[in-house]
């Protein structure tokens, strides 16, 4: 199989590698592609803690295709099935699933990009806001995950307040549903100028999208009394404060809502499946750059550095 293999910071080899051969309870997918997430920047900038080379195909887990050889002991799926799966070596054309952590992807998804690994992360982050209609809503950071809770939050019945730190990426939330869109530029004039948006009562619902100190402060400070702070963030570089004395006075609910449960990934992807088919979810217009394997590092530097009508990377494998 082709491997993509980190040697060092900011440096990828494509190798030819051994084909895994499953273990019992485990399927081999020959892959279609996988998503780029920004949670591989870390690692690709060379922190203290990382070490190179990786394995083949590491930091990749947003990977779908087909299911090419299955282990003893597994019933739920068949060679020949289309799938999206929960593994982590997808940068390469080739990967084992645990059997349980595949979904299904139906005929109606045929031909069509599947990273079920971060819109499960949107739908589960969705659900866990409980968002109603008629609520108002800010969702502070406006990428690939932001502009699905716009999308998501805005056909649930909300009003939208998007937040974001570049004028293309606020066309886009607005594209998506967003009625508000403010630049993510002053602390206090964003705080005024939704304080305004609000009849000075703030947003019933804040999902901070950045894993970043400052829009985490501004988030809180835009909840209203007794409304819920929703983190979405990857906050997964250092340490954080939070303004206990304002948390604690507006009476907020804080939900962290990152799932590290394989189940609540799994039942995460299952609906986001559901939902792209019927029509209720349409990442398409968000998977802005297609990539080929040879080419990851230059969809790792895209992922990083955002230039103008970037939202989401795919890497793909003809």
């Amino acid at each position: 199989m082709r491997a993509a293999i980190v040697t060092g910071p900011g440096a990828v080899e494509i190798r030819q590698c051994p084909i895994p051969q499953p273990a019992s309870g485990q399927v081999r997918l020959r892959l279609e592609g996988s998503g780029v997430c920004a949670s591989n920047l870390v690692p690709w900038s060379g922190p203290d803690w990382m070490k190179f080379p990786t394995e083949p195909g590491a930091l990749g887990h947003e990977g779908w295709g087909i299911v090419d050889a299955v282990g003893t002991d597994v019933t739920n799926v068949n060679v020949g099935d289309r799938v999206a799966a929960l593994s982590y070596h997808c940068y390469a054309t080739h990967d084992l699933a645990e059997a349980e952590a595949v979904v299904r992807l139906p005929d109606a998804l045929s031909g069509k990009a599947f990273p079920a690994e971060p819109l499960a992360c949107a739908v589960n982050i969705f659900e866990r806001s409980d968002i109603k209609p008629g609520q108002t809503v800010a969702i502070v950071g406006i990428g690939f995950l932001g502009a699905m809770l716009t999308q998501m939050a805005n056909r649930a019945g909300a009003r939208v307040i998007a937040i974001g730190r570049r004028a293309w990426t606020l066309d886009i939330a607005s594209q998506m549903g967003a009625a508000e869109a403010v630049l993510m530029d002053d602390h206090w004039r964003i705080i005024d100028g939704v304080k305004s948006l609000t009849s000075d009562v703030f947003c019933d619902r804040v999902i901070e999208c950045t894993g970043k100190q400052w829009p985490l402060d501004l988030a809180a400070e835009l909840t209203r009394e007794r409304g819920r702070l929703v983190i979405a963030g990857y906050h997964q570089d250092g340490p954080r404060q939070v303004n206990m004395q304002l948390w604690n006075w507006r009476g907020l609910d804080v939900i962290n809502a990152h799932e590290r449960e394989q189940s609540r990934y799994i039942e995460g992807m299952k609906a986001a499946v559901d939902a792209v088919t019927v029509g209720a979810l349409d990442p398409y217009p968000l998977i802005t750059h297609t990539f080929g394997l040879e080419e990851l590092g230059e969809a790792l530097d895209m992922t990083r550095d955002r230039p103008k009508g970037f939202m989401k990377a795919i890497i793909t494998y003809p």
